[in-house]
């Protein structure tokens, strides 16, 4: 399970916090049976948050998408069926996240079935 780094802390301070009351509680208030049972199920409970505060994962941040940039790639040229690109390229269907492309240079294409792109293209 994941948890933000401020809610770990909480859990870890409260489970100190309980952990130290314990012995706190036997040495000021003298307790009967009643009380004793209840503080080790105080202090229990504040070494079990410890430990899982302690060993639970961070959260990761929000999912985010890959931004592609292409800037000042030079000249490309296809010929024969082939593809050239000066720009970004992404796989089909891929449309999350930035894609830019600037100052690309020049992408020509020559022959049947030949492709150029010097900007995004999401037809790859």
């Amino acid at each position: 399970m994941a948890v933000s780094p401020r809610v770990k802390a909480a859990i870890m301070t409260v489970g100190g916090l309980g952990i130290v009351s314990t012995p706190l509680y036997w040495l000021l208030a003298g307790p009967n049976a009643g009380q004793l049972a209840a503080a080790c199920v105080q202090g229990t409970t504040g070494i079990v948050a410890l430990i899982w505060a302690f060993f639970t994962t961070p959260a990761t941040p929000p999912h985010t998408h890959p931004t592609d940039t292409a800037v000042d790639t030079g000249r490309a040229r296809a010929t024969g069926g082939g593809a050239a690109s000066t720009g970004v390229r992404r796989p089909r269907g891929v449309r999350k996240g930035a894609a830019r492309a600037q100052r690309t240079g020049d992408a020509s294409a020559a022959g049947p079935d030949s492709k150029a792109n010097s900007g995004v293209d999401y037809s790859s």
